[in-house]
């Protein structure tokens, strides 16, 4: 085993905790109270829930009162794939999901939508949502007089690759539609808080930005637009039931604030990116790098070396002390080739080979100096094989 200090180069599965934010569910975990209690133990735990709750919100670009806690992203994003909206006064029920092909797998599985009322949105070779294909679905759901919802991710968690969602807002909103966006890879990387993201509602987690695991949010971008309740209850202002997780909040509105002041050190990220990208490709000169074309976010790789299993290649760098994956958290650890890349319709061999590579504000020069002799030394092993 390496002596040196790991390398965590692995940011897009879960982002290293703050220490500011551990502070914040210790100090909330040793209090204790329950937030709905009028004692002032359950004051203070209010008190912690609103104040994580206005730097969730300062994030998104909303109220306060628009932020609903849950317990992941996941929950959000099945949450706000309902058929049952409430529009103002209106209940509405949706006839129809349409979800980008390389989706988080929580919303290709169409969240409450029975499966023959899902579908999928193709993708371009880079990934990119084919806004022609989403168009013509729209215009034949215009004249055959159905409701739709449509599901896209701000940033792809494999590849990085950026979706167009303030034009596929307007698409959505122009055709009488509504538009989910599952925005986890984007938060302190992209402005979440721009007005062209016209989305209806949208879904963050914590430890993707150093809080901690177990808490997310849904944020409901547009006032007027309620999804069904996934779980009744009388929290969240009878939007979700359940005692808020008062220590995963507060650490979440500590890494929320974070996210908004690493906004700042993005050119930083992006030039390290950029530079590892290089060195890589040096070394490995067969190497391809998905969605290299299209807008990514600042800190995201993925890159093939044709002929080099990925799953043997995350081995490897595991005992080098390197901690990469071979594709999204949620499904890296399961056998089988990519749903992103295959969707974007790259070569099998290619495939079977996807490495992703993702850092943060916090990766130094020299820990990437030190990658990129771990790169050299591992595929100069795998790639003779």
């Amino acid at each position: 085993m390496p002596t040196t200090q790991r390398l965590h180069f692995d940011h897009n599965a879960g982002a290293p905790v703050l220490e500011a934010a551990l502070d914040a569910a210790v100090a909330a975990a040793r209090a204790g109270g329950n937030p709905s209690s009028v004692h002032a133990e359950g004051r203070a735990a209010r008190g912690r829930i609103e104040t994580a709750c206005e730097e969730v919100a300062l994030l998104a670009g909303v109220a306060p009162a628009r932020v609903v806690f849950t317990s992941g992203a996941t929950e959000a994003n099945v949450t706000a794939l309902t058929p049952r909206l409430t529009v103002g006064r209106d209940e509405i029920v949706v006839d129809r999901l349409l979800v980008g092909a390389t989706e988080h797998p929580s919303v290709l599985s169409g969240g409450r939508f029975p499966p023959d009322r899902v579908e999928r949105l193709p993708v371009d070779g880079d990934g990119v949502l084919r806004l022609d294909r989403l168009g013509e679905r729209l215009e034949r759901a215009t004249h055959d007089g159905e409701q739709v919802m449509v599901a896209v991710q701000l940033a792809n968690s494999e590849t990085g690759v950026i979706q167009p969602v303030a034009e596929i807002a307007r698409l959505v909103r122009a055709a009488g539609g509504f538009s989910h966006c599952d925005a986890v890879q984007g938060a302190g990387r992209l402005r979440l808080d721009d007005p062209g993201l016209d989305v209806d509602t949208m879904a963050l987690s914590a430890h993707k930005i150093g809080g901690l695991p177990g808490t997310g949010a849904l944020i409901l971008r547009n006032p007027e637009v309620l999804p069904a309740a996934l779980i009744p209850g009388s929290q969240e202002a009878n939007r979700r039931g359940g005692t808020h997780a008062t220590p995963g909040i507060a650490a979440f509105g500590v890494a929320a604030a974070q996210a908004r002041r690493h906004l700042r050190e993005i050119a930083y990220v992006s030039e390290l990116r950029d530079w590892l990208e290089a060195e890589l490709r040096s070394i490995s000169s067969n190497a391809n790098v998905f969605g290299a074309a299209a807008r990514r976010i600042a800190n995201t790789s993925m890159i093939a070396v044709p002929g080099v299993s990925a799953e043997t290649a995350v081995i490897a760098f595991d005992l080098e002390g390197v901690a990469i994956s071979a594709g999204s958290a949620c499904s890296s650890g399961k056998v089988g080739p990519s749903h992103v890349a295959e969707a974007m319709g790259l070569p099998a061999d290619v495939v079977r080979s996807g490495l992703r590579i993702s850092i943060g504000p916090g990766t130094t020069r020299e820990e990437a100096e030190r990658f990129v002799a771990v790169w050299a030394r591992v595929m100069g092993r795998l790639a003779r094989k």
